[in-house]
């Protein structure tokens, strides 16, 4: 996300703010967070972050995309067959920093975050494009729905606070039921 000049013509103050209220996520929550604290925190006054975000809903909007843009992303993946550790990898960075993924889940759950909610199916799409050239659109959707699904940090929220399960678990899991997506495609794709 890159920065906005605000009034004070200071680059980075956004992202200062953001950073800020990441940081203070982890801490304490969403819930006790004053925009003083806040500004404190990102070194500007109260009032810039008013600027940046009138309502406390914008900023936790802003943050959640910045969350999942920034200490979410993820190089894209050569093969639609390395999309399964991909997502291994993926929900491990959700359990490392558990706070910051329950925000951008939620947001996401809402459809309010203004990012993507599966920020990886362009990709899926390419790749099947590239290497399972013998798919039908309905294949082709189904496959990747599935995969952006397994891709998201609402399924990690899922499988840990609905059915109990941690780390190492989810992150097998996730990347187990990616793999059973893609193995019915892997003959199709070396014949391609």
């Amino acid at each position: 996300m890159a920065a906005r000049k605000t009034q004070d013509n200071t680059p980075g103050t956004e992202t200062a703010i953001l950073v800020a209220y990441a940081e203070l996520i982890e801490e304490v929550g969403t819930d006790d967070v004053s925009f003083r604290i806040i500004a404190s925190r990102a070194g500007v006054g109260e009032r810039t972050v008013f600027r940046y975000y009138p309502a406390r809903a914008d900023l936790l909007l802003a943050t959640a995309a910045w969350i999942e843009a920034t200490i979410f992303s993820r190089a894209a993946s050569e093969s639609i067959f390395d999309v399964p550790l991909a997502i291994r990898e993926t929900m491990a960075a959700y359990e490392r920093r558990p706070e910051l993924a329950h925000v951008v889940a939620e947001t996401a759950m809402r459809g309010v975050n203004g990012a993507d909610p599966a920020p990886h199916r362009a990709e899926f799409e390419r790749l099947l494009d590239r290497e399972v050239t013998e798919l039908d659109d309905d294949e082709r959707l189904a496959i990747v729905t599935a995969l952006s699904h397994l891709d998201s940090s609402t399924t990690w929220v899922t499988m840990r606070h609905e059915l109990g399960m941690r780390g190492r678990d989810i992150a097998d899991a996730a990347a187990w039921a990616a793999e059973a997506v893609l193995d019915p495609l892997r003959a199709r794709a070396h014949q391609g």
